[in-house]
Order: structure tokens, then sequence, then C-alpha cells
């Protein structure tokens, strides 16, 4: 059987030790794996170096990592390859989880994709295998036995690592979700006592949901007693949306703040209107400028054009 042929069979499932079972069987004691993987561990730290070094080739050859320099490489790779070892030599899957959370939150900002890690991971299992296969290649049987104790172990880490990346991944997008989501619906301090919450773009039910916590959180704050949202960026809004808005205004009155409601375009009056939306629970003007304006009468100063607003 030649080198690669093995291998291939190795990452197939198909190869079968020498007394014929199917290495990705499983059946039998851990014995063996118990008895081998302290010899395979010794034998990947003997080579440490070596095999480090060939599995950075591999990845730089593959085109892999290239967001990160070589000194971050190296770096990673080095600290990969020891977690790896160690991993294989303890069998402690929490001790790897918590080391591939670590490593993901390293790696993702610097525009690591999920493909690369995937790819790094599972070139290192193909560059130990390969060393595994020198070493013990004149002696079939057991070569079977330490490819036996080894893919499992393996196989393990790589889902592992691939689903712990994939969970970091998953909780950063989230997390970059709601701070753009916070940036996009800013509670304005216009005056004391005053805010402006201006809102751009399609505006659905989560959104909506997070509009409404940070404007009764703005209130609180800024202990404000008129808020002005202004909705002209907004080009439509479903009918669960607008109740949410009612719910808005409701719950901002039940703060002590009055809401005024600007910007509303012809299609987002008729959409009200259809949908049969409590229109006496909203104070609405024109535009933004009308609406401060009101705002401004509501807190008792006097607004006179031209020569700006007066005190109470």
């Amino acid at each position: 059987m030649s080198y690669d042929q093995d291998l291939m069979e190795t990452a197939s499932g198909t190869r079968t030790s020498s007394g014929g079972r199917s290495a990705g069987s499983g059946t039998g004691p851990g014995s063996d794996e118990d008895e081998l993987l302290p010899q395979l561990v010794a034998h990947l730290r003997e080579h440490r170096t070596k095999l480090r070094q060939e599995w950075a080739e591999r990845i730089q050859s593959s085109g892999l990592l290239h967001a990160m320099t070589p000194q971050e490489m190296t770096a990673e790779t080095t600290s990969v390859y020891d977690n790896y070892v160690e991993v294989l030599e303890t069998g402690s899957v929490e001790a790897l989880q918590r080391y591939a959370r670590d490593l993901s939150e390293r790696i993702i900002p610097r525009g690591v994709e999920t493909h690369e890690v995937v790819g790094i991971v599972l070139l290192l299992r193909d560059v130990l295998a390969r060393s595994l296969f020198e070493k013990y290649q004149r002696d079939f049987g057991m070569l079977n036995r330490v490819l036996d104790a080894y893919e499992p172990a393996a196989n393990r880490i790589a889902n592992t690592v691939a689903v712990s990346f994939v969970d970091e991944r998953e909780r950063v997008i989230r997390q970059q979700q709601d701070s753009i989501r916070e940036l996009s619906t800013p509670v304005l301090p216009v005056r004391e006592r005053l805010l402006i919450l201006p809102i751009i773009g399609v505006l659905d039910s989560e959104r909506a949901r997070q509009l409404t916590e940070q404007l009764l959180t703005g209130i609180r704050t800024h202990r404000a007693k008129v808020v002005v949202i202004d909705i002209t960026g907004v080009p439509d809004v479903d009918e669960a949306v607008a109740d949410h808005l009612v719910r808005t205004v409701d719950a901002s009155r039940l703060m002590g703040a009055s809401v005024i409601i600007t910007g509303l375009s012809p299609e987002i009056a008729q959409t009200l209107v259809t949908i049969g939306v409590d229109l006496s629970k909203m104070d609405t003007i024109g535009d933004l400028q009308g609406g401060l304006e009101e705002a401004e009468r509501l807190l008792g100063f006097s607004v006179t054009r031209g020569d700006g607003v007066s005190g109470p």
C-alpha cells in the first residue's frame, strides 16, 4: 500500500487494521489508545520543531491565514501545535474548548475566516499522520494500531475547534450587529429635558424593540419631559412595527415624557390608518423643525422665528 493511498483511506475511514476490522468502527476496548497515545505524544514532542515548521509551510502554500503577519502566524501555529499535542495526551475536551475560544477571540479580529481555521487544523492532522506513517511504515500492524489510536482523538480535536470557532464568530457578529443598531438609533439630548431620536433605514420588530429600550433608558438618564421621534428616513412600517411604536409612546408617557412623532410619509400615514392604529395616542407633526418647536412650547419656551427660542 502506498503512502498516499494509506492517507486517503485514513481520511475516508476505509482503512482496515491488520486483524481486518475497520479503523473507524470503534470496536474493542480503549486499551490500545491508552497504551499508544503516550508514545505518539512523545514522538510529536520530540519532533516538534520540524513538524511545526512543515505545518507552517503547508499553511502558507495553501494560502491560509493570509491576513496574519509571519510573526503572528509563527506564534499562533506554535501555540496551536502545543495545545493540540497536550489534548492528545490528556483527552480534555473542556480544556480544548477553552483554548479554541481564546484562539478565536484573538484571530477573528484579524479577519481569519472559518474555512481557514478548519483548514489549518486538518493540515496539522495530516502532517502528524504522515509523520506517524514514516515512523511505523515498516510495521503495518503497529501502524494500523497507532492510527486507530490517533484518528479518533484527532477528529475530536478538529470538530471541537471548528464548532468553538463558529460559536465565537456568531457571538462577535451578534455583538457587531447590536453596536450597529445602537449607532443607527442614537438618542440625542437637544437641550435640558428634551431628546430627539432620528431613525434611518428599515425598522423591523427587533430594531423597534431595541429602539424602545434605548429611548426609555435615555428618558431616565436625561430626566426628559419631551421626546421627538423623527421617522423621515424610514421607508415603510408594517403592522407589528406600528404597534410597537404605539407601545413606545405609552411606555414613554408612563415615565413622564411626552412623545412627538415627525416625518410621517404619506405611505406610512396610509398604512397606519389602514391597519387601524389608534392615532389618538400619537402626537404627530409634519417635519422635524415643527416637532422641535412644539417640543419647546411643551417645555414652556416661547418660539420666535428669526430670533431663536427665548426662555420661559
